[in-house]
């Protein structure tokens, strides 16, 4: 005898939607190889990185169809990580710019080795 575990059925349409946003936001991910523009483009790649982070969990991890509070605790710690790491960013800059300030323009104006060869010679 077997006994049947009642569990959750989502249309394949979902599924599919979501692998077609999934591609959709790679496509875009990767055409950001064509900005010049540092800033922006880091920008970009961050926003779509975290889309399709969103995707994935929503969905393949079915945490659309939980309750609040767990949702809460698993989203928590990431979104409190990109809080600090844009914290520590306006704080580098912060750094950087007293820096100049107070010492003059950067100290190494020469650029800085590529290679093994050259930090040799």
């Amino acid at each position: 005898v077997t006994i049947k575990e009642p569990g959750q059925q989502h249309p394949i349409r979902v599924y599919l939607i979501v692998w077609g946003l999934l591609f959709l936001v790679s496509a875009l991910s990767y055409s950001t190889d064509f900005i010049d523009r540092g800033l922006w483009r880091w920008t970009l790649i961050l926003l779509f990185m975290v889309l399709k982070a969103g995707f994935i969990v929503a969905v393949f991890m079915h945490m659309r169809w939980e309750r609040f509070v767990l949702i809460s605790v698993v989203l928590t710690p990431p979104v409190l990580l990109l809080v600090l790491v844009g914290l520590m960013t306006i704080e580098s800059d912060y750094t950087r710019s007293t820096r100049i300030e107070h010492f003059g323009e950067a100290v190494h104006d020469e650029a800085l080795p590529v290679s093994v060869r050259e930090i040799a010679n």
